[in-house]
């Protein structure tokens, strides 16, 4: 019998996903990729399969989990099975580098950013950037991983050569452009089957720790899992949102065979839009989400339902 299967690593993250799909009825099953073996000599059973595997995955000790789900996407693939977040979205994931020029070559604007590995390289790209502000973040990243702002190359100086820097798991550290927006807050859009569904806009006036779930402790740029009530919410869909950037961020994941991803976006004092992440992993804020009557990972077991049933249609003829 063909099902869905969630490949992931952290079960946190996908029981509101598991939870909606047994509302509708669907068959499912969860590859949890922390470890495992991929059977190249066999073929992988039919059925539906969606990539929720996570650039953070090493912050959990599940360190090569995302390698690991390359081989098995690799494996899918080249047997034809249908898969949602393919290789290509794994590779945007893992890495911020090629999610801007991929973003880049859409059209899309992106922060000024410069990539190094060594401190010393760390040092000399913020003084090339020529910013008056700007932070620093892990290429390889998640949970905000990395995410420090500075006013001076001499406080980057102490931060490197000081007890805190964090080393990034891939060696790569980006020095990125500060974009000063005028009211404290992103927006984040959300895409189910490479189509819009909401923005959400997130308040940053408290700095870069805006996740409010248990699940996400840690500073996430924007992490929106969990039903922590505040009385000015950190979350909040905006109702009839539209600009012309949403119809870029559609073309970018259709060129890059993306179904599933909320992309972050910040303006400046001038109105500009300054593209910073694609997140393939993307979770849905449910205080945001009761408020406005929208549920992305009811919308999303909707899509994967429709997709195994075209599988099975499929399977029926031959």
């Amino acid at each position: 019998m063909e099902k869905i299967y969630i490949i992931h690593e952290n079960k946190e993250w996908t029981t509101h996903l598991t939870t909606r799909l047994e509302e509708l009825g669907l068959p499912y099953e969860e590859w949890h990729l922390d470890e495992g073996v991929v059977p190249l000599t066999e073929e992988p059973p039919e059925g539906v399969f969606y990539n929720r595997m996570s650039a953070s995955s090493h912050t959990r000790d599940h360190r090569f989990a995302p390698e690991l789900t390359g081989a098995v996407l690799a494996w899918l693939e080249h047997h034809g099975r249908k898969v949602l977040n393919g290789s290509r979205a794994l590779q945007l994931e893992l890495s911020k580098v090629n999610q801007y020029t991929a973003l880049e070559k859409a059209g899309v604007k992106t922060p000024k950013t410069i990539a190094a590995v060594g401190k010393e390289h760390i040092l000399q790209a913020a003084k090339r950037i020529g910013s008056t502000s700007f932070i620093t973040k892990h290429n390889r990243a998640g949970k905000g991983l990395g995410v420090q702002l500075f006013h001076s190359t001499a406080s980057l100086e102490e931060y490197l050569y000081g007890p805190d820097f964090e080393e990034p798991v891939d060696g790569i550290t980006l020095i990125q452009d500060y974009i000063q927006a005028p009211e404290p807050f992103i927006t984040r859009c959300e895409f189910i089957g490479g189509k819009f569904m909401y923005a959400v806009q997130v308040d940053t006036s408290e700095g870069f720790e805006l996740c409010p779930a248990d699940a996400c402790q840690i500073g996430d740029l924007f992490c929106p899992v969990g039903e922590e009530v505040e009385e000015k919410p950190k979350f909040r869909i905006v109702e009839g949102f539209a600009d012309p950037i949403i119809e870029k961020y559609e073309k970018f994941l259709q060129e890059n065979e993306i179904q599933v991803a909320g992309i972050e976006f910040i303006r400046n004092s001038q109105g500009e839009i300054f593209t910073y992440d694609v997140n393939t992993n993307t979770n849905y804020n449910a205080d945001a989400e009761k408020v406005a009557g929208k549920y992305g990972m009811l919308e999303l077991a909707h899509l994967l339902g429709k997709e195994l049933e075209a599988v099975t249609e499929k399977q029926e003829v031959y």
